[in-house]
């Protein structure tokens, strides 16, 4: 296949995916009162392009996301507080792709950690800017820990049980690119 060829499709299927991040992420399981949410498994797609396209493609699909999340359900506190919440929390999903071309059990587990990244964003986020919604007497990084992690940590399971059901059929189908190191 030609380098153009190979270019194109790289980009309309990250186009897809992030398509599909975005459209997964209206489909909520459980949804936080000060933003957040438990989804169908909308970082799935942004963690499969880092896995077949490399941490670097991957971040970008990711930071994508975030600002397409952001214009369609912003929640602004302060400029800084955007950045960590949508394109910089997003784009460390990207960091799945590390684990391109590894076994399927380290492409859940590095696509846990961008997950993990992506919760330390929105801590940060939550303790710099939200701490004032802290119970009375609870520091302002429990509380960003607690609320932040209530509903990211279902999210990373539930995308890691995703991640193990789709790669073996994403290897067969693309030999190589994704989980061939068994």
């Amino acid at each position: 296949m030609s380098d153009t060829r190979v270019r194109l499709r790289r980009l309309v299927e990250t186009a897809m995916m992030i398509a599909a991040a975005v459209a997964l992420s209206y489909v909520k399981v459980w949804e936080m009162p000060q933003g957040g949410s438990v989804t169908l498994g909308s970082m799935v797609p942004i963690l499969l392009v880092g896995l077949r396209h490399g941490p670097g493609w991957g971040i970008l699909a990711g930071v994508l996301d975030g600002l397409l999340q952001f214009w369609l359900d912003p929640y602004f506190y302060h400029p800084v507080q955007v950045l960590l919440d949508y394109p910089i929390a997003f784009g460390l999903l990207g960091l799945a792709g590390l684990a391109r071309g590894h076994a399927r059990w380290a492409a859940a587990w590095l696509g846990s950690l961008a997950i993990a990244g992506r919760f330390a964003a929105h801590v940060i986020a939550g303790v710099v800017f939200f701490g004032q919604f802290a119970p009375e007497g609870q520091s302002p990084l429990v509380y960003s820990l607690i609320y932040n992690g209530s509903y990211l940590l279902p999210e990373a399971v539930l995308s890691a049980v995703l991640l193990m059901v789709l790669l073996p059929a994403l290897d067969r189908a693309l030999p190589a690119q994704v989980g061939s190191a068994h």
